[in-house]
């Protein structure tokens, strides 16, 4: 990325300090503040995987729910790369997967250990085989872009025939990733979590 001139990368380096900031901070709050977000308000507690373990779920409202909100992010992210501040929100963004999971895998070791993380695992799989790599193309992708239109020597490039062709294609790609990654959520994943779910 670049932004006032100055060089800011969202890929390597830079996109492990965003992620890992937030992941810190998410075991942070919830290891401080397990007192009052884990015992008053239930979180992932006993009888709420309980009442999962034997809830039936409708794959094709899963799927078309999720997609509903994977394309909806991928659409608003696409968008706000074309704005000055677009990296900013692509930071701010893996800033916040981070947190959540830091806060989704602390409450569920605080309370159960060992297993509360292996079942941390299997919510997410297979789906974020494939939503890792997607993001990780998206901000690659953004970050291009966002410098084609911003940076100074880079301009030229959102010029160049067939570069509008090029960058649509590429998130063809990523949009792909999301698809089949939304497929595996809504029909792989709930069998998963619930098959483990039944010997947790």
């Amino acid at each position: 990325m670049r932004i006032a001139g100055k060089r800011i990368q969202p890929e390597g380096n830079r996109t492990a300090l965003f992620f890992c900031a937030g992941l810190f901070l998410g075991f942070l709050i919830m290891s401080l503040g397990k007192s009052i977000l884990l015992t008053n308000t239930g979180l992932f507690d006993e009888d709420t995987l309980y009442h999962m373990k034997y809830m039936t779920v409708d794959s094709s409202a899963l799927f078309c729910y999720v997609l509903r909100k994977r394309l909806c992010l991928l659409l608003i992210l696409s968008v706000a790369v074309t704005t000055y501040l677009g990296l900013v929100v692509c930071a701010a963004t893996l800033f916040w997967y981070g947190f959540s999971a830091g806060v989704f895998l602390s409450a569920l070791m605080l309370r159960y250990g060992l297993k509360g993380a292996v079942l941390a695992v299997v919510g997410i799989l297979p789906q974020y085989l494939l939503y890792v790599p997607a993001f990780l193309l998206f901000l690659k992708w953004a970050e291009h872009l966002y410098r084609s239109i911003y940076s100074r020597g880079m301009g030229a490039d959102a010029g160049e025939k067939g570069f509008a062709w090029r960058k649509a294609g590429q998130l063809a790609v990523i949009l792909g990733l999301v698809i089949i990654g939304c497929l595996l959520e809504g029909y792989v994943n709930p069998k998963l979590l619930l098959g483990y779910l039944k010997i947790f």
